[in-house]
């Protein structure tokens, strides 16, 4: 059951009269914020919401109040909440992703369907279903497109790239939670930040920047297929020893996955805690030995990789047991004629180039995109009733990632290069909030934000071993696509917020 209210655009139109007069003319005002609001209801984890959805533009201003970008998000409200209702602040991430993959895979009031074996999801027509295990039961839920994405735009006279950046994204998320806050007066209210891939990368730093700047106590930040320390998801990098480590329980759960490897009458957990700590206590010491390295090790750490990964002894000597983790997808079932996937090693692709060093496309990004983006922008003109004729941009705009400013120094700054690391930005949030704790999520097939890098990068950087909650799924970089990971996911994120808020 639903009731739609739009509130349109306050457009001023006029032709002028004369042709030179238009070089003089004012730039065009910037209209009100544009909201579409209708209202639902559902019932989630056994508990019945009536709700407002609320998609809309919220403008960022500059000192002197005038509007620099559209902010545009999609606010899920309890109608009884009040301001003791906690809200969770919803992020992908890219960056240059729009939020449409936890809005429409797990976290939204609906879901786009998509076989959970890791199958095709064909041709549409996508099934979109209520997604009746989803949080809204415990929190209000607000999933946000930062600028270059969805329809967030900069205004005026402002330029995109002043808000692409690592640390000019992460302001402007932090202002559009401040000014949110202050729009719906939720500044009492408990607050979580959840976010996906660099969405984690951007939350680490936002979190910061609230405790820090703003001085806003968020109550909990959850993390899925974590980027915050970029050493250990960067296996393209040759001489990156700690990617040759952090890649072996991801690639022994893909082998397992595809027959590959002997199971040997063990169970999955039990042989990931076996490539673990084959990787730390055997592999990590054999590549920091180098060309000292003894042939009886050698030897061993060899036999070691083969185990685990299921690739070939020849092939593990002439990658001098460096294992490069994107190389490994186009090389696992390369006798079968197939690649696995980077987002998620469980899905496979019969690649043009048989010869490929590493797939040239994602065989899992490949399956599922279309069915996300044709379901979100469904849901958007039906059941939310956004009719707008401006472009949803998914992927982002085509300039983003091209003039993305990874560097968090100032122009004209001498710097050293570095890896993108914002784990210390998180240890500087917790430090300041000692109530504040980090749920983790990750996927064992996942090869572009390997799980056993989340345990590495979240168990250094002085960050308590009691303030992290770590747990991992079946399937990839978004788990939530195998349904049982997708119901026990939401469970344990439930979970981690009602534990949060007793605290």
């Amino acid at each position: 059951m639903r009731k739609r209210f739009f509130a349109p655009l306050c457009l001023a139109l006029g032709l002028p009269l004369l042709v030179h007069a238009e070089a003089d003319a004012p730039a065009p005002s910037i209209p009100e914020p544009t909201a579409f609001v209708s209202e639902h209801r559902g019932t989630f984890n056994g508990k019945a919401v009536s709700y407002e959805a609320r998609a809309g533009e919220t403008y960022l201003r500059d000192a002197d109040g005038e509007p620099t970008a559209s902010i545009f998000s999609f606010a899920y409200l309890a109608k009884d909440g009040g301001e003791d209702r906690p809200v969770t602040f919803v992020w992908n991430g890219g960056p240059g992703s729009a939020s449409l993959w936890l809005h429409m895979g797990t976290f939204g009031p609906k879901r786009v369907v998509v076989p959970s074996d890791a199958s095709h999801p064909g041709v549409p027509p996508y099934p979109i279903v209520d997604a009746t295990e989803t949080i809204l039961d415990v929190t209000d839920l607000v999933f946000v497109d930062p600028v270059g994405t969805g329809y967030s735009r900069a205004l005026g006279e402002h330029e995109s790239t002043e808000f692409w950046g690592l640390t000019e994204d992460a302001a402007s998320m932090a202002e559009f939670i401040k000014r949110w806050l202050s729009a719906n007066g939720r500044w009492n209210s408990p607050k979580f930040l959840l976010g996906e891939s660099f969405g984690t990368t951007r939350a680490a730093l936002v979190a910061k920047l609230l405790e820090d700047e703003y001085r806003v106590a968020l109550n909990g930040l959850v993390m899925i297929s974590q980027a915050l320390d970029y050493a250990g998801s960067s296996p393209y990098v040759r001489d990156n020893l700690i990617s040759y480590v952090t890649y072996v329980p991801t690639m022994a759960a893909t082998a397992w996955h595809h027959g590959k490897v002997d199971r040997d009458g063990k169970d999955l957990e039990t042989f990931l805690q076996e490539a673990r700590d084959f990787a730390i206590d055997e592999l990590l010491p054999a590549l920091f030995r180098g060309n000292a390295l003894d042939a009886a090790t050698r030897a061993r750490v060899r036999d070691g990789l083969v185990r685990f990964t299921g690739l070939s002894p020849t092939y593990v000597e002439r990658a001098d047991l460096r294992i490069n983790g994107f190389r490994f997808a186009g090389e696992l079932l390369r006798d079968e004629g197939l690649t696995v996937g980077l987002n998620d090693a469980r899905y496979t692709a019969d690649p043009v180039d048989n010869l490929a060093a590493r797939p040239e496309n994602d065989a899992a990004g490949d399956a599922f995109s279309a069915a996300f983006t044709g379901s979100l922008l469904s849901y958007l003109h039906g059941d939310l009733g956004v009719d707008w004729d401006r472009t949803y941009l998914s992927p982002a705009d085509p300039e983003l990632s091209e003039h993305w400013n990874w560097s968090r120094k100032a122009p004209g700054d001498t710097w050293e290069p570095a890896w993108v690391n914002t784990a210390h930005d998180l240890a500087r949030a917790l430090e300041a909030n000692p109530a504040l704790r980090v749920f983790v999520a990750g996927g064992y097939h996942d090869l572009v934000t390997p799980f056993f890098d989340a345990e590495f990068t979240l168990r250094r950087h002085g960050i308590g071993a009691d303030r992290v909650d770590f747990h991992f799924y079946h399937g990839g970089h978004m788990m939530y696509v195998h349904e049982p990971s997708r119901q026990a996911l939401l469970k344990d994120v439930r979970a981690f917020m009602n534990g949060a808020l007793r605290r």
